[in-house]
C-alpha cells in the first residue's frame, strides 16, 4: 500500500533511523487517520529529503516510526521571500498556505502605515506552513518570521536581494521589471489601504527596488501575493 500521510518532523532522517512522534502527530495518525503499527507514512525534515517509514510504536501519547528508504532527494525552493502586510485571519492563512505551495524560502509579515492587523500569532502561522508543506508534497517548510516594521526591515535590507515592489498604483501599466530578476529576491505586497507616500518614497529610493505591475485591475492583497509569486516562478524561478 502506498503511503498517503506525510509528516514534517524535527529529527534526522536516514536508513534505519527511528523517529519519535509527538503527541499531536500520534493523535492525528492513530485517532484521526486510524493507522497503527506496521502502517507506512512519509517523513521529511527540510534537510534530508523525503523518507518512507514504518510505524513501529503506536500509543495515545506518542509513537515511533523507522525510516526504510528515501523516496525523494531534498528539494529547496528558490531563494525568494514573501513580504506581506497581514490582513484578516482567514486571508492571512491563505497567503501563508499559497506561499508554501508556490515555493518560497521565507515568509515575512510586515507592519506598514496602513496595515489593518497589528498582531499575528507567529507560532500558529508557522504551524499552518508546516501543514501546507505536508499536504502539497514540499520537502521544505519556509520560516514564518515575527511581524516586522517595514521601515526597520528596509534599514537592513541586503544589497544583493532584489525587492519586487507590487504597487497598486501601477494597475493598468503594461510595463514590468520582473523579467530577469533572479534570486535572491523578495516580493512585497502591501496592505488593503495601500502604501503611504513616505513608504513609496523610501522604496523608490532603494537601488534594490523593482516596481511591478500585476495587470489591469487592482487586486486584493491575497490575490496579489499569489499572482506575484506565480509570475516570478514562471519567469525566473523553478517553474521556468
Amino acid at each position: 500500500m502506498t503511503a498517503k500521510v506525510r509528516l514534517f518532523v524535527d529529527h534526522p532522517l536516514g536508513a534505519g533511523q527511528p523517529v519519535p512522534l509527538t503527541r499531536e502527530q500520534a493523535h492525528y495518525l492513530f485517532s484521526v487517520m486510524r493507522l497503527g503499527a506496521g502502517a507506512e507514512i512519509l517523513l521529511f525534515n527540510g534537510q534530508d529529503g523525503e523518507w518512507r517509514a514504518e510505524i513501529s510504536e503506536a500509543g495515545k501519547r506518542g509513537g515511533e516510526a523507522v525510516c526504510a528508504e528515501r523516496t525523494r532527494a531534498q528539494e529547496m525552493p528558490p531563494d525568494l521571500w514573501l513580504l506581506f502586510a497581514p490582513i484578516k485571519k482567514a486571508r492571512t492563512d491563505f497567503i501563508v498556505e499559497k506561499a508554501v505551495e508556490l515555493g518560497v524560502r521565507r515568509i515575512v509579515p510586515v507592519q506598514t502605515r496602513f496595515t489593518n492587523s497589528e498582531r499575528i500569532r507567529q507560532d500558529r502561522l508557522q504551524a499552518h506552513a508546516v501543514e501546507a508543506a505536508e499536504q502539497c508534497g514540499a520537502c521544505f517548510v519556509p520560516e514564518v518570521t515575527e511581524l516586522a516594521r517595514l521601515d526597520r526591515l528596509l534599514d537592513g535590507w541586503p544589497a544583493e536581494r532584489a525587492l519586487l515592489f507590487c504597487d497598486e498604483a501601477e494597475a493598468g501599466s503594461r510595463s514590468s521589471a520582473l523579467a530577469g530578476v533572479l534570486a535572491p529576491a523578495a516580493v512585497l505586497i502591501g496592505p488593503e489601504g495601500g502604501f503611504s507616500e513616505p513608504e513609496r518614497a523610501r522604496l523608490g529610493a532603494m537601488d534594490q527596488t523593482r516596481v511591478i505591475a500585476l495587470g489591469p485591475r487592482i487586486l486584493r492583497a491575497d490575490t496579489a501575493a499569489v499572482a506575484a509569486l506565480t509570475l516570478w516562478q514562471a519567469t525566473n524561478g523553478d517553474w521556468a
